[in-house]
């Protein structure tokens, strides 16, 4: 496994562990000035921005761009409504390969209001993802399936487990072509009890495109909001380091932190100089 010891390099911030507070241009220098290697906007981070600009600052400021965050949801009550998400999709994706992203972040979208039935849900991602595997893989931008922790399956993601993702990266895109892979988030894998099998899976397919790093409080006091700064919780993140690198993973280790009530509170240069020490540390 990688030292991350003095190589904030090797590192990257999602926007999202900021707050969504500072114009994208603020949030570039800043990520910048602390020696992070990378970025990962948010979509609403670029609303009413040039993206061709805001993609010359990244490179002007020496970052990759680790990801672009993230997809509309994929499952709808109509097909006008499955066919506009996708449209926001397909432009999502422009932009993403724009900015130079090495993925878009794939978050499925779960149950459309009034429905119970998820195994249509889960049709409908397969559907939409295998939609736009051509285009992405035209502007060489993997499509990084994320799943999410089972306590969102009712509404976030019809995709909840690493294998599940596997077994939709092999239906729509065989024998790993490179247009379909994982974004591993160790808030939503962490428990699971076959995750250094679904891992090794992973890295026979080279299926990994991204690695999110927090951490799990306990208690938890919101699901969605009160993530942990990386050894404020119960999460073996060195250990699923070990295992992700294992697996052929090669890529930057991306802090991705929602903490309304706490890190969203404090000045992003306490965050980001926090960041870097944990990220060493933890």
């Amino acid at each position: 496994m990688r030292s991350l010891e003095g190589r904030p390099d090797l590192c990257s911030i999602n926007t999202a562990t900021l707050g969504h507070r500072q114009p994208i241009a603020e949030v570039i220098e800043a990520v910048a000035r602390h020696g992070f290697g990378g970025i990962a906007p948010w979509r609403r981070d670029l609303e009413g921005e040039d993206v061709g600009n805001i993609a010359r600052r990244i490179r002007d400021a020496g970052l990759a761009v680790t990801g672009y965050c993230r997809s509309t949801a994929f499952p709808a009550a109509t097909p006008a409504a499955a066919a506009a998400a996708l449209a926001e999709n397909r432009a999502a994706l422009r932009d993403a390969a724009r900015l130079g992203a090495s993925c878009f972040v794939i978050v499925a979208g779960s149950l459309p209001p009034g429905s119970r039935d998820l195994g249509a849900a889960r049709r409908q991602l397969e559907d939409g993802v295998g939609a736009l595997l051509g285009e992405a893989r035209q502007l060489g931008v993997t499509l990084a399936l994320e799943p999410l922790h089972p306590v969102y399956a009712g509404d976030r993601s019809c995709l909840c487990t690493l294998d599940e993702a596997l077994d939709l990266c092999e239906a729509v895109d065989p024998g790993s072509a490179g247009g379909v892979g994982l974004a591993v988030d160790v808030y939503h894998v962490w428990w699971d009890a076959r995750l250094a099998a679904a891992l090794r899976r992973a890295g026979q397919g080279r299926r990994i495109t991204a690695f999110h790093v927090c951490d799990w409080k306990v208690p938890v006091t919101d699901v969605l909001l009160d993530r942990g700064m990386m050894g404020d919780g119960v999460i073996d993140i060195p250990g699923i380091r070990r295992a992700v690198e294992a697996a052929g993973y090669a890529g930057k280790v991306e802090v991705e932190i929602f903490s309304a009530r706490d890190w969203w509170q404090r000045p992003p240069e306490e965050t980001l100089a926090t960041c870097a020490a944990r990220l060493e540390r933890c």
